[in-house]
């Protein structure tokens, strides 16, 4: 692990330890948000029900997009499913693999096997795509990953709610970029990333980005902000 993968170095502490610590995740448009390391390693009663009702949804041979440290790829394993997990920490990786999970250490956009029947795309996966301008990139990369009739799940934020007003009006920069894109940097004890760009996506933008792509775009369920979506291509 090198000093510029908090993530692998906090899933690891966790792993070897069990010592609740939080990873800090730095933003230039938003306070500070804190994830606990303990939740990366969540099991399925501890999901939230967006992300178990994703799980119900799997089947076939599932690709795992960022998976951290595994929850789902750890618990659709135990289910008997083919699963490959994919993520851009060394740290993470090599936890799967000590796991006897398959795992590679790869940019989702430099990944080429297909033939997946469904790609998860949890904890806001679709942020790879760094802003809006990029959404319809990913899912065209995601599609040709795809068997047909194949699935992607993602979930996502409609983080308009940032911008309310006390009167419950709303404010916004007309002049400015899109109000989900984000620049963010995380950090954990001395261990800095480099800052990254992050998308979150509100749906109506994401169906549409989904028709652009020949994918059938479906809300399959919401919880405040956030929303989970199944992106179909036909088979």
């Amino acid at each position: 692990m090198t000093e510029k993968d908090p993530v692998g170095k906090a899933i690891w502490d966790f792993a070897n330890t069990r010592k609740p610590a939080d990873i800090i995740v730095s933003s230039d448009l938003c306070e500070d948000d804190i994830i606990p390391v303990e939740v990366l390693f969540r099991n399925f009663e501890d999901m939230p029900l967006l992300e178990q009702k994703a799980m119900e949804l799997c089947r076939g041979k599932i690709l795992d997009v960022g998976a951290g440290a595994g929850p789902h790829a750890k618990y659709l394993d135990d289910k008997g499913f083919d699963v490959y997990s994919i993520d851009k920490s060394k740290g993470a990786v090599d936890y799967l693999r000590s796991c006897d999970l398959k795992a590679e250490n790869i940019d989702f956009f430099d990944f080429k096997e297909t033939g997946f029947d469904t790609i998860l795309l949890l904890m806001n996966g679709i942020g790879i795509s760094g802003n809006l301008q990029n959404l319809e990139n990913t899912l065209k990369h995601a599609k040709t990953l795809l068997k047909p009739g194949g699935q992607i799940l993602c979930d996502s934020s409609d983080v308009s709610f940032l911008y309310d007003e006390e009167d419950g009006s709303f404010w916004m920069d007309l002049n400015a970029e899109y109000y989900g894109n984000f620049k963010f940097q995380m950090h954990y004890k001395k261990c800095n990333s480099e800052p990254f760009d992050w998308l979150f996506v509100d749906y109506d933008h994401l169906h549409t980005a989904a028709m652009e792509c020949g994918l059938t775009g479906k809300r399959i369920a919401e919880s405040d902000h956030h929303y989970l979506a199944q992106l179909t291509l036909e088979a």
